[in-house]
Formats: C-alpha cells, structure tokens, sequence
C-alpha cells in the first residue's frame, strides 16, 4: 500500500514518465553514433551512409503528425499515450537486436550475405531513428496530460530536458568504453554485441518503469460519465455488462477499420493535418524549425568542423598517417566539445524554472536564440581550440530552452483555447450546435458536457471533474440506460457528427516535426556548400546564418494574451 501510494505522488510519476525520456536518449546517441562506423565497414560509401541516417527523420516527417492526431482520438484502458509509446518502444528494441547481429541473420537467409547484411543493418538502423524520435512525441503529449498547469508543465519539461541531456551524456560515453575487454565480454560477445545488449537492458527497464505510470485513463472515464451519471444511473445488470462488451468489441473493430481507411487516405489526411495549423502554432513551428536547424548544422558537422578546420587532418588519409592522427584527435575533441553541451544543457535545465519565473518566458526564450549566433560566430573566427570548445559548451542553454519553452507555450496555447486557439474552438461550438439538434439527447448537462477529447486534454492526474446539476430532462432520458451504454453513446453515436477537437499530441507532433525536418534538411545541403567554398568553416557560418533568421521567427512568437492583438493572431 506504501509502495502504491509512493508510485502515485507527483514527483514519482514526472521521474517514471521521464526515466524512459532518459533510455530513449541513451539509445539514440549511442546507438547513431556508432552507426556510421558500421555501415563504413560492411561496405557502404560515405554519401549513402549520410541518406541511410535521413530514413528515420524522413519517415517521421511523415508519420508523427498522423501518430500525433490517432493519440488524441485513441479509446483504451490503458490511455490514448501509452500504447503509441509502448509499440514505438518494441520498435527500439527490435532494432537494437537487429544492428549487432545483421550478420548472422543475414546467414541464415541466404548463402551470399554481405547484401543481405547490409539489408539488415539499414533496417535496424531506420527502425532506432525512427522509432526511437517519434516515441517523444506521445511522450511529451503524457507529460503535457498529466501536468496542465502552466508552473506544473514547465517544471515537468524541464525534467524532461534534463533527463534527455543526461541520457546525451551517457549515450555519447558509452561507444568510447572498450566494452572488448570488459568482465561482460565472455557473456555477450564483442564490442557491438556487448554495448547493444546494454542499451537493450537499460532501455527495457526504462520501458518497464511506465508500467507504473497513472495515465489519464481514469480521469477520461470521470469525464465522461460525471458525476451526476455517476448517481443516476443504476448499476448495469450482468446482462448489460455482456452487451457493453459486445458493444466494445464492435467499437474496436470500428477503430481497425478507420485506421485501414486512413492509411488510404495518407497523403490528404497529411495535407488537412498541416493546412489546419492555428496560426500561434505556425509562428511557434517556424520559429523552432530556423532554432534547430541552426543548432542542428551546428550538432551534425562539428566533430568534422574541429577535426579538419582546427586541427588540420585529413579524414581520407590512410590510418598511422600524420593527417589521419590529426584527424582523430580532433574528432575526439569534438565529441569533446558536444559532452560538455550535453553537461551545459544539464545544468540549464535544472535552472529554468527559475530564470523563466524570474525573467519571463519571452526574455529566456529570445536570449537562448541570441546566444547561439553568438557563439557560432565565435567559433568562426577562432582559432584556439579551447575557445571553440568552450563556446560549444555553451550553446547547451538554447539546447535546453528548445527542449523545454516551446512545449511549454503549447500546452499554454491548449490550457487556454478560449484566449490562444479561440478560433478554432468557435468553429467547435458551432458543429457542436447544429449536432445537438440532431442529438437523441435533450439539451442539458450531457449535451454541454465536453467530450474527454474534445480539447486534447481529459483532464490529466491532478486535474479535477466540475459536478455542476443536471437537469431533470435528462435525467429521465438516461435513467434507463447503464452508465457503460451513455459511454458508447457518446463515444460512437455522437463521434459521427461532432468533428473531435485539436488534440494536443497533434500540436505537439507538428513541433517535433520541425525538429525532424532540422536533421534532414542540412545533410541535403551543407555538403554542396562545403564543396563548393572549400572550407568546413561554412558549417559553422551557415549555422550562425540560421540563428539570425531564427532570431527574427522568435521575436512573432505568441508568448501571452497581449501578443494576440498585437500580432492580429
């Protein structure tokens, strides 16, 4: 009973939820970043290896917007979160399986299987990438469920940038360990094999640990029957109960189908998804999209940056070379360089709450966007290893602030729709009209009462139920009918003419796509642009080039009511 009542207190929730922000993390750094020396060694060229680290972005640019909106739309005991992220996370799994032992599940295939292995690998590592990035997204539409309030939501997401920076941390560390010749090397083999049996350890507790989680699962039945229902309505009979379940296993059934029919309709479902954006998520989306990729081109080219530009070596150069020697411990620097950015973003994150109470959310906001053209500047025309690396360090603080602020807004934005999304939700009102005269149900409490999806929100673990009265119409019309026969009313009778409303997962899909479309797009273009100046001091100026225009995005972003006007939103 202790243990029940530890697991369910506030803090213990927010550390469960993010213990798997935290494996994820790990698994997506160590796990790309020993990629690329796998795929060099079975034989794939340098600018295939670069599109094969492009399938997951790509793919996710593409399914975490239709992820996001079946989140906000999903019936079941366990949430409309967690299932997205459990199947994600078997996902992760598979591929950290998969990665390490291509080779002998290539074998066993077919007689030639250098083809097969690479086959193999691609896949394993197209599943990590995307499997592995789409996961956040139900994950920070959990966070945002269970933690509404404004001060209680940037609290949580500043857990959340701290535990991905720390997960960064260990993930960087992991692959530079000899793990050969280590104590578990008889157990579970070589260097590969032994590091991707760890992280599959590390993941899979991490999974096991949201188990545990509370999500609005209960608060989502709450909203639905009310309290009143709750009252009025007698206990259903056995015969009822059989009924309810028939009744639910029909409405699952209609669930697959509609999930059939959507993968149909791919491309306009994508197409409405991305046309319907609110205007304040928009400005917020350009905003972060200029934010990471600046600070993306910056992440993705640095280690080569430092290793060339810095330190002089040549990546081409035959292995015992002079160049090559330079090559690599600048690479090792840059690393380096990239583990203090992980501890800087640590260090902020712990923090923020604090600057954004002390100095507002815009102030913080702006100055982490500011400061990255900054230091990239400075890295440009620096020479001194120490400089650059300490200017890389601190580029930690926009990386934390991306991680944490514009999440924040958004749940801000659906914390408060009549003010932020106030237009949409006037279109809401008026379906919801013209359905209530077509409704079986008089007009009264039920037929005012929100739907538990109707605003992405059904009402999270600290969020309460109103109680107001119904009145004695429909009372009379319900008193019939089992609190579970009300539910499926509701859920499907009313589903066909009351469009759902703009869930959050939704809003926060779209935002993680910017992310995703960050990684993509500079590893299209930034090798044109190195090649035709000549010099890998064009990742660091293209980089700072991206922080200005990002700097002016930033300054359109709605960060409270005042902004609605000016901003004609």
């Amino acid at each position: 009973m202790a243990l029940s009542v530890l697991l369910r207190n506030r803090r213990a929730q927010l550390l469960l939820l993010n213990s798997l922000t935290f494996g994820l993390e790990v698994c997506l750094a160590a796990g790309i970043t020993y990629v690329p020396p796998l795929l060099l060694e079975v034989g794939v060229e340098e600018k295939f290896m670069t599109m094969v680290l492009g399938i997951g972005p790509v793919l996710g640019l593409v399914f975490v917007p239709l992820i996001g909106s079946a989140s906000d739309h999903w019936h079941s005991s366990y949430g409309r979160r967690r299932p997205f992220i459990w199947v994600l996370c078997l996902g992760v799994l598979l591929s950290l399986f998969i990665i390490p032992h291509a080779s002998s599940l290539a074998s066993l295939f077919a007689l030639n299987a250098r083809p097969l292995e690479i086959a193999f690998l691609i896949l394993g590592i197209g599943m990590l990438d995307f499997c592995g990035q789409v996961c956040f997204t139900p994950l920070e539409a959990l966070l945002s469920d269970l933690f509404q309030e404004p001060d209680n939501c940037r609290q949580a997401f500043s857990m959340y940038a701290f535990m991905i920076s720390l997960g960064g941390c260990i993930g960087y560390l992991l692959p530079a360990i000899d793990w050969g010749a280590s104590f578990l090397a008889p157990y579970l083999g070589g260097q590969e094999t032994c590091l991707f049996s760890l992280l599959a350890v590390i993941f899979l507790g991490c999974v096991l640990a949201t188990l545990f989680v509370t999500e609005e699962a209960a608060a989502q039945v709450d909203a639905l029957d009310g309290p009143v229902l709750k009252d009025a309505l007698p206990n259903p009979s056995p015969s009822a109960c059989c009924s309810c379940q028939l009744s639910r296993s029909l409405l699952q059934a209609r669930h697959v189908m509609q999930a059939l029919r959507n993968l149909c309709t791919l491309v306009p479902r994508l197409h409405s998804l991305y046309c319907r954006i609110p205007k304040v998520i928009r400005r917020l989306f350009v905003a972060e999209l200029c934010s990471w990729m600046a600070l993306m081109t910056f992440m993705l080219f640095y280690t080569d940056f430092v290793g060339e530009g810095l330190y002089l070596g040549v990546p081409r150069a035959k292995p015992g070379t002079d160049a090559r020697r330079r090559y690599d411990e600048g690479v090792r620097m840059g690393s380096l360089g990239l583990f203090l950015q992980c501890v800087t973003s640590i260090f902020f994150s712990t923090i923020m709450d604090r600057m954004v109470k002390q100095f507002g959310t815009r102030a913080v906001y702006l100055a982490s966007v500011v400061f990255f053209p900054a230091a990239a500047f400075v890295m440009c025309l620096s020479h001194s290893v120490i400089v650059v690396t300490i200017s890389a360090a601190l580029t930690g603080f926009t990386f934390s602030a991306l991680q944490i602020l514009p999440y924040t807004l958004a749940s801000l934005y659906h914390h408060e729709k009549q003010v932020f999304l106030h237009k949409y939700k006037s279109k809401e009102e008026k379906d919801a009209a013209r359905s209530d005269k077509k409704s079986a149900f008089p007009k009264g409490h039920l037929s005012n009462q929100k739907l538990p999806y109707q605003n992405g929100h059904a009402g999270g673990l600290y969020s309460s139920s109103s109680s107001s009265s119904s009145p004695p119409a429909a009372s009379s019309a319900l008193c019939g009918s089992s609190s579970c026969d009300v539910s499926l009313m509701m859920m499907v009778g009313e589903s066909d003419s009351v469009p759902p409303g703009r869930g959050i997962c939704l809003d926060l899909a779209i935002l993680d796509s910017a992310f995703l479309l960050s990684q993509v797009v500079p590893s299209l273009f930034m090798g044109s642009i190195v090649q035709f100046t000549q010099s890998v001091t064009a990742y660091m100026v293209s980089a700072a080039g991206l922080g200005l225009v990002a700097i002016y995005f930033a300054t359109k972003v709605v960060f409270d009511k005042s902004d609605m006007a000016k901003y004609s939103v």
